[in-house]
C-alpha cells in the first residue's frame, strides 16, 4: 500500500505554498492601506476592516506555515505524515478572528452608547474599500480553486477569509455612504451607521469563524467526512470477488484520506487470489478517493455450496492443522464424522489435544447436522533429506522393485522425477478385479508405508491400483 508521504506529490505541495505566500502579500497590502485610511478618516468601519485584514495577514502567515509543515514527508515519529498541521492551522485562524471580533464589537458598542468620533467619509475612504473588494475577490477565487484542487482545509480557510472580507467591505461602504448622507442632509443620527456597519462586519466574521472551527475540529477529532465511508463501501462492493464489505473507516489528515477496509472473500480462494482481490479493491478506492492511503484486511467467508470436505479442510488449515481420511457414519439416524488430524511432532499430547478439540468444536459449529466429530491425532512427518542426498533414478527403481517383490505385488510404469529439490515417485500395481475399493486402498497405504521405510528421502508418492489388463510396462 502507498505510504502517507506519497499521497500528495511534491509539485502539489510547492503549488499550495506559492498560493499561500501570495495570500500573505495581498493581506500585507490591504492591511497597510486600511490602517492608513482608517486613521486618516476616523472610520471605525475601516479600522475594523483593517483589524480584520491584519488578522487575515496573521492567518495567512499561519496558513503558509501550516501548509509547509503539512508538506513534510512521513517519518518514524509521524507515520501518517504531517497533514493535521493544516487542520490545526485552520483552527488557529478561527481563534484569532474571534478575538478580533470581540474587540470590534466592544468598540462599536462604545461608540453607539456615547463615545463621539468624527468620521470623514471622503474619496480615500471609499477608494481603499473598493480596492479591497477587488483584491479580495481575486484572491478568494484563486484560493478556493487551489483549496478544491489540492483538498486543503488551510487554503479553504484563507479563501473564506477573503470572501468574508468582500461582504464585510460592502457593509463598511454602505456605512460610509450613510455617514456621507448624514452630512449632506444634516441628520446626526445617521453618523452612527459606521459603528453599526462594524457590528455587521463582526457578525459575518463570527459566523464564518465558527463554521471553520467546526470543520477543523472535526478533522482533528477524526470525524469521517459525510458520505465518504458509504462511497468507499459501495466502491469496494462492486469489485469482483468481494462477497461482503464488513467495515469501512476513513479519516482526514490535511489533504490526505486514510482508509481502513475489511472485506470478506470466499475462503476457497488461495492466498494469491485473496491478495489480488485486496489490491484491486485498494486501487478502486484510490481512484474514487484521490490522495488516499488504503489498507485492506481480508476475512474468509464460508460459501453456501461448500462441501463437507471443504469445510473441514478449511477449519483445519485456519488452525495450522492437516486433515485427511474423512469418513461419515450413520448410526440410528445420527451422523458422525471420523478423520485423521496431523499436528506438529514437537507438541505434547496435551497441546495437540487442545488444538484438535478446538478444531472439532469449530467443525460441529459449521456443520450442525453432525452429531459428533472424532479425530485420530497423528504427527506430521519430519522434513526429509534433500534430494542431493538421494540415490540416482535407477537406484530408486531397484529399491521400488525390491519392496514390491517382498510384498508379492506386481508393479509397473515406475516413474521417478526430481521437483522442488525432492525425488517423487509414481507407479501402477495390480490387484485382482474382484477386490473391493476399500481393500485396494488399504493395500495402497501399506505399499506406500513400505516404500517410505525403504526410501526415506522420497517426496510425493502416487500409487495407482488397477486390475490385470492392458497395463503398460516399464
Amino acid at each position: 500500500m502507498s505510504a502517507g508521504a506519497d499521497i500528495v506529490s511534491r509539485s502539489d505541495e510547492r503549488a499550495k505554498q506559492l498560493v499561500a505566500l501570495s495570500s500573505v502579500g495581498a493581506a500585507v497590502l490591504l492591511t497597510s492601506l486600511k490602517i492608513a485610511v482608517g486613521i486618516a478618516t476616523g472610520s471605525l468601519g475601516i479600522l475594523s476592516e483593517a483589524a480584520h485584514s491584519g488578522l487575515d495577514l496573521l492567518a495567512a502567515i499561519v496558513t503558509l506555515f501550516a501548509v509547509r509543515v503539512a508538506g513534510r514527508p512521513a517519518d518514524w515519529l509521524h507515520p501518517y505524515g504531517y497533514g493535521k498541521a493544516e487542520n490545526l492551522g485552520a483552527l488557529s485562524e478561527t481563534v484569532i478572528l474571534l478575538v478580533t471580533c470581540a474587540w470590534i464589537i466592544y468598540e462599536a458598542v462604545r461608540r453607539l452608547t456615547g463615545a463621539v468620533v468624527e468620521v470623514d467619509a471622503n474619496f480615500f475612504a471609499f477608494g481603499v474599500m473598493f480596492a479591497s473588494i477587488a483584491v479580495d475577490f481575486g484572491r478568494s477565487r484563486a484560493l478556493m480553486r487551489a483549496a478544491k484542487r489540492y483538498d486543503s482545509q488551510a487554503l479553504q480557510a484563507d479563501a473564506l477569509h477573503f470572501s468574508t472580507d468582500i461582504w464585510s467591505s460592502c457593509v463598511v461602504v454602505a456605512g460610509l455612504m450613510v455617514v456621507r448622507l448624514a452630512g449632506v442632509f444634516d441628520i446626526p443620527a445617521l453618523e452612527r451607521a459606521d459603528a453599526i456597519a462594524a457590528l455587521g462586519v463582526a457578525g459575518i466574521v463570527v459566523v464564518v469563524s465558527l463554521r471553520l472551527a467546526r470543520a477543523a475540529t472535526s478533522a482533528l477529532l477524526d470525524v469521517a467526512p459525510e458520505g465518504l465511508a458509504e462511497k468507499i463501501s459501495e466502491t469496494a462492493a462492486h469489485v469482483e470477488g468481494v462477497r461482503e464489505v464488513r467495515q469501512a473507516r476513513v479519516r482526514k489528515s490535511g489533504a490526505a484520506s486514510f482508509v481502513d477496509l475489511t472485506i470478506a472473500v470466499s475462503r476457497r480462494a488461495h492466498f494469491e487470489q485473496a491478495h489480488a482481490i485486496a489490491e484491486t479493491v485498494a486501487n478502486a478506492v484510490r481512484s474514487a478517493v484521490p490522495r488516499s492511503d488504503v489498507v485492506v484486511h481480508v476475512d474468509p467467508l464460508t460459501d453456501l455450496d461448500e462441501t463437507l470436505s471443504e469445510m473441514v479442510l478449511a477449519a483445519a488449515s485456519s488452525r495450522g492443522l492437516h486433515a485427511h481420511g474423512l469418513r461419515l457414519h450413520n448410526v440410528g439416524g445420527l451422523v458422525s464424522l471420523e478423520l485423521h488430524v496431523e499436528v506438529s511432532a514437537k507438541l505434547s499430547l496435551g497441546e495437540a489435544h487442545k488444538l484438535v478439540t478446538d478444531f472439532e468444536s469449530a467443525v460441529k459449529a459449521e456443520v450442525p447436522w453432525l452429531a459428533d466429530v472424532n479425530s485420530h491425532i497423528e504427527p506430521i512427518e519430519e522434513a526429509r533429506p534433500a534430494a542431493s542426498e538421494a540415490r540416482d533414478v535407477e537406484t530408486i527403481r531397484q529399491k521400488v522393485r525390491a519392496v514390491a517383490l517382498s510384498r508379492k505385488i506386481d508393479v509397473h510404469k515406475i516413474e521417478v522425477f526430481l521437483a522442488d529439490d525432492e525425488w517423487h515417485l509414481s507407479l501402477h500395481f495390480l490387484v485382482p478385479p474382484e477386490t473391493s475399493v476399500v481393500a485396494a486402498h488399504r493395500e495402497s497405504e501399506r505399499l506406500e508405508k513400505s516404500l517410505r521405510e525403504a526410501i526415506p528421502d522420497l517426496g510425493r508418492i502416487v500409487l495407482h491400483a488397477e486390475p490385470p489388463g492392458d497395463q503398460a510396462s516399464d
